[in-house]
């Protein structure tokens, strides 16, 4: 495995951290700054909304060199963080959590170009999934860590080590990804030309709907594992650890099948597999051992579309790839955001934890048939 695609892996390792860590530590957060944990689940709104606004600043720098552009990335998401850990109440915690989410959509943009140029031939899409794959290493044994040290001593901690984090991601990446041609500069208009293109969209809808439903369910996990599941607080870090497996699995297996057979494909049948988990999660989740099993074929999903989609839109953003590659994170984190949002609606009115699942699940079944509507107007001629 090339150094430059594990430097550039340290990256979303350390974004993934600060996106998923909150929801393992919901509870010890809304407890600590005074609010309900459906106000707290705004926090991970704030995160997304940030992503958002932080995404289509990249046509800013798209004369800059790559590898600059990163680095100083990752500068703006130790900076959120450390304001997150020093956060005194809610309001300077939620602008904070914005400040964290900025950089996120635009690295994952950059990175992903830098990465398939960095890819041999044929292995785009694996090269893609190897960057994201610190996203699912995070979720595997960066938030079980920070959740443990949110119940131990203080989430505060968590955003403190990802901000630590930073100082490493930096070196690494300073020493190990060499300096990338820079793409074609085709001006400001040039950047959005993509978009008159239906195929762009379809992606983007198909990502925003397909996270929405994810997140609805996902953003509140722990409450529902304890509540519903009836598992113990002590065994949240064990399950956090299973979800993060599940994601590893899902993304490199994601990777390696959009190379050998087609991303939009594989990102449809991983769609339609996460609306029928969602389902199965509202009728069984008070079955212990099958709300964890669906919680990990949920998880694994959920990352085993990332890279399809991610390539997808280098491949349909002619001119404006680095704006396209970064407007997937908008879509996911767009749709993170509205799905806190609406899982928390039926909380909100005193229904059980099992209903976010419910609530998702038709977000995820209109992303489903959004990528097979693409798979059949753009890529099955083209196979």
């Amino acid at each position: 495995m090339k150094k430059s695609l594990i430097a550039l892996a340290f990256g979303t390792l350390g974004l993934g951290i600060a996106e998923f860590v909150m929801m393992g530590i919901l509870p010890d957060v809304a407890r600590d700054l005074g609010i309900s944990i459906a106000t707290a689940g705004h926090l991970i709104s704030a995160y997304a909304l940030g992503v958002c606004v932080g995404a289509p600043m990249l046509i800013l720098a798209r004369r800059y060199q790559l590898k600059y552009i990163l680095m100083f990335l990752v500068g703006v998401m130790m900076l959120g963080n450390v304001c997150a850990a020093l956060s005194p109440n809610y309001w300077v915690m939620l602008v904070a959590r914005f400040i964290s989410g900025l950089p996120h959509g635009a690295y994952f943009g950059v990175a992903s170009i830098v990465a398939e140029k960095l890819a041999d031939k044929g292995r785009g899409s694996e090269a893609v999934s190897i960057m994201i794959a610190g996203m699912t290493i995070a979720n595997l044994f960066g938030v079980p860590l920070g959740t443990a040290l949110s119940a131990s001593i203080s989430w505060r901690l968590t955003f403190l080590l990802v901000g630590c984090w930073g100082v490493i991601i930096l070196y690494y990446m300073w020493r190990w990804v060499p300096r990338v041609e820079n793409l074609p500069d085709t001006g400001l208009r040039g950047q959005f030309r993509f978009l008159k293109s239906p195929a762009p969209w379809l992606i983007l809808g198909a990502t925003l709907l397909g996270n929405g439903g994810t997140f609805a369910w996902y953003s509140y996990v722990t409450p529902l594992l304890t509540n519903v599941a009836g598992f113990p607080a002590r065994m949240i870090t064990f399950l956090m650890v299973l979800a993060g497996f599940g994601m590893v699995v899902g993304n490199l297996a994601g990777g390696r099948l959009s190379d050998r057979f087609s991303p939009g494909r594989v990102a449809a049948f991983a769609q339609g597999m996460i609306c029928v988990a969602l389902l199965f999660i509202f009728f069984f989740a008070h079955i212990s051992w099958l709300a964890v099993g669906l919680m990990c074929l949920c998880t694994a999903g959920l990352f085993a579309v990332s890279s399809p989609q991610q390539v997808l839109l280098i491949r349909y953003s002619k001119g404006g790839e680095m704006l396209g590659a970064a407007s997937v994170q908008v879509a996911f984190n767009l749709g993170n955001a509205i799905g806190a949002y609406v899982g928390g609606l039926p909380l909100q009115a005193g229904m059980s934890y099992s209903y976010p699942a419910l609530v998702g699940a038709p977000f995820a079944f209109v992303g489903c048939l959004l990528l097979v509507t693409f798979f059949r107007k753009y890529e099955r001629r083209t196979i």
